[in-house]
């Protein structure tokens, strides 16, 4: 065994990177908030693994789609379970996305010399909203084609080249096989690889410029004092908020804000 751990000790230099992986030391100031990011990669990884395994059963045709699901859920063995954690796991992902970068915000860690580590951040929040996006329309049923019209409708309003983008988007001018195909593509290929690229150097900004500082909400305590103010301090604005929501929301709760945002008008 020695032996083959000097080859590889000759050509990977392990002890060097083993060295340099515990010499690093956690700040005195990190606590549960800051391992918000490390939640997320978790949940990536197992929606990795879930994903891979219900690709098997999965048949993305719009004939098919909702049939092949159906049958994951009730004839293959633990399906209902692989699925389940699958949809859910997904959920959490992006909640634990949303409060990370919050925290990353509160913290400053978008200042120098953390410029990158924010830059790759955001990149993967913006392929987190897409996988689940993309993954919301895979089902194909009437909550997932009615999600892809609106979102892939959402760039028809960009002046020129607004009908191009929906129309590259969708692979024709209305949704169908084609869009459900391109979204199967991004979700299940496209996407990971992406991520997977992005993910170590995010990893690398931050093993390379440390953790950000303590948290701190703001520095004076008077607008602290305003902000609870316009939360709880009228009543009758809290009951006009209430009034704009509305009565049921419909679609995933991770997804709820862009329901909000792409909702037609009733």
């Amino acid at each position: 065994m020695s032996e083959v751990y000097d080859w590889f000790e000759e050509r990977l230099e392990i002890q060097a990177i083993a060295d340099d992986i515990t010499s690093k030391y956690v700040p005195p100031h990190v606590n549960i908030f800051y391992c918000l990011g490390g939640i997320t990669l978790t949940r990536f990884l197992v929606q990795v693994a879930t994903g891979f395994a219900t690709t098997f059963y999965h048949r993305p045709t719009v004939t098919e789609a909702f049939s092949s699901v159906q049958y994951t859920m009730t004839e293959v063995n633990f399906g209902w379970l692989i699925r389940s954690v699958h949809r859910w796991s997904a959920s959490m992902m992006v909640l634990m996305m949303i409060l990370h970068v919050f925290r990353v915000y509160l913290t400053g860690g978008f200042k120098k010399p953390r410029e990158l580590t924010w830059v790759t951040g955001v990149i993967l929040a913006v392929l987190t909203v897409s996988f689940g996006v993309t993954g919301y329309s895979l089902p194909w049923d009437q909550i997932g084609y009615w999600a892809v019209k609106i979102v892939t409708g959402v760039p028809e309003a960009i002046p020129l080249i607004g009908s191009s983008l929906v129309e590259s988007l969708r692979g024709s001018v209305s949704v169908g096989q084609s869009t459900l195909t391109r979204f199967y593509s991004l979700h299940t290929f496209v996407l990971p690889l992406l991520t997977a690229v992005s993910t170590p150097m995010h990893f690398l900004m931050i093993r390379k410029q440390g953790i950000s500082g303590p948290l701190r909400f703001f520095h004076k305590s008077a607008r602290i004092s305003l902000f609870l103010y316009h939360v709880k301090g009228d009543p009758a604005k809290k009951k006009k908020i209430i009034v704009l929501l509305p009565q049921k929301l419909i679609g995933e709760k991770s997804l709820s804000g862009l329901n909000y945002r792409l909702e037609l008008p009733r």
